[in-house]
């Protein structure tokens, strides 16, 4: 089970970050009229997504190669996904217009990239003893 779970984790990051380069790039570069279906997106949440899903890629590489840095783009993901969580706030206080989903999925990405990063973590710590 030790040498699947790295497998495991890594595939559930990797379709994850494509899932969500597909999204964000669809809106970034209006690919097939999705940015007229998201509505009041904020753009700047759009582009951490962005380079969120390119950290998730590149952390699942490591998890598949048991890299050590893997947790170091993982930490990255939380730490841009929270700066735009705060613009967010920012944002909607000073005014701006946005989709209140966009509230509930920052909260969503934020602890789903949490818990990626503890559990490359874990595995890390355990495969190094």
């Amino acid at each position: 089970m030790r040498k699947i779970l790295p497998h495991i984790i890594a595939l559930l990051l990797a379709a994850f970050g494509l899932l969500t380069l597909f999204l964000s790039s669809s809106v970034i570069f209006d690919l097939f009229d999705i940015r007229a279906k998201e509505g009041n997106y904020v753009l700047f949440v759009v582009w951490a997504n962005f380079l969120s899903s390119i950290l998730y890629l590149v952390a699942a590489l490591g998890l598949i190669k048991g890299k050590k840095w893997t947790i170091k783009p993982l930490s990255m993901t939380v730490i841009i996904l929270f700066l735009a969580f705060i613009g967010l706030i920012i944002h909607i206080n000073s005014g701006g217009i946005y989709e209140t989903k966009t509230i509930g999925a920052m909260i969503f990405r934020l602890i789903l990239t949490a818990a990626f990063t503890a559990l490359a973590y874990f595995i890390n710590s355990k495969n190094n003893k």
